[in-house]
C-alpha cells in the first residue's frame, strides 16, 4: 500500500487539508483519533495512563480529562514523553492494523507528531502543511480559546518549521485562500496516484 504521512504543527491547517484528500477517495488514518480510541474508558492504554499519572488525570464519567492533561504535560515536558512513551507505540500499531484493511489506491496518515516520534520510517511520502508560527497562534487563541503563553508551549513542545520541512517530500503553503489549498490538494492527489500506480 502506497502511503503518505501528512503532517504539519498545531494549527497549521492539517484538518483542512485532509478533508480534501478524503474527498477524493483517499483513505485517512488519523492518529488524533487513533490515540483517543487506545486510551479510551476501559482500555489497556488508559490503565497504563492512570498508572504513571494517578486517578486524578481521568474526569467524573472514567474517560481522560484532556483539559487538565493538556495543562500538565505542555507544563512538564517529561510528564510529556512519559505520556507520549504510553500512546504513540499503540497509535502506530493501530495504524498499521488499519493500513492493512485499506483498498484505496493509496492511504494517507495523518501524523501531527510525525517528526517527534520518528517511527514511521515505513512510509512513503511526506507532505508537510506549513503555515508561518504567528498564524498558527493565531488560528489556536481562535480555536481553543486558551493564553497565548499556553499557545506558545504547545508550539515549543512540537518539532520547528525547520525540522518538519527538512524531512518533506512535498509542502503545501496553507496560508493562502480555500482555492489555492484546493489547487495544491489535487495537484499533489494526482502525483500520488501516478507513484502509487
Amino acid at each position: 500500500m502506497f502511503t503518505v504521512a501528512l503532517t504539519g504543527g498545531i494549527a497549521s491547517g492539517k484538518s483542512a487539508v485532509e478533508t480534501r484528500f478524503a474527498a477524493r477517495g483517499v483513505d485517512i488514518i488519523d492518529a488524533d483519533l487513533v490515540a483517543r480510541e487506545v486510551i479510551a474508558a476501559g482500555t489497556e492504554g488508559l490503565a497504563e495512563v492512570v498508572a504513571a499519572f494517578g486517578s486524578d488525570v481521568l474526569a467524573a464519567d472514567g474517560t481522560l480529562d484532556r483539559g487538565a492533561m493538556r495543562e500538565r504535560v505542555f507544563a512538564d515536558p517529561d510528564a510529556r514523553r512519559r505520556l507520549e512513551s504510553i500512546i504513540h507505540p499503540r497509535v502506530r500499531d493501530a495504524m498499521r492494523e488499519a493500513l492493512a484493511g485499506s483498498r484505496a489506491a493509496y492511504a494517507m496518515l495523518v501524523i501531527p507528531l510525525f517528526v517527534e516520534s520518528g517511527e514511521y520510517a515505513w512510509v512513503d511520502r511526506v507532505l508537510v502543511v506549513d503555515v508561518p508560527r504567528e498564524m498558527q497562534v493565531a488560528r489556536l487563541l481562535k480555536r481553543d480559546g486558551i493564553t497565548r503563553e499556553l499557545a506558545g508551549k504547545m508550539l515549543d513542545a512540537q518539532a520547528t518549521r525547520e525540522q518538519r520541512l527538512a524531512v518533506a517530500d512535498e509542502v503545501i503553503d496553507n496560508s493562502g485562500d480555500l482555492a489555492a489549498l484546493d489547487d495544491a490538494v489535487e495537484t499533489l492527489h494526482q502525483r500520488y496516484l501516478e507513484l502509487a500506480g
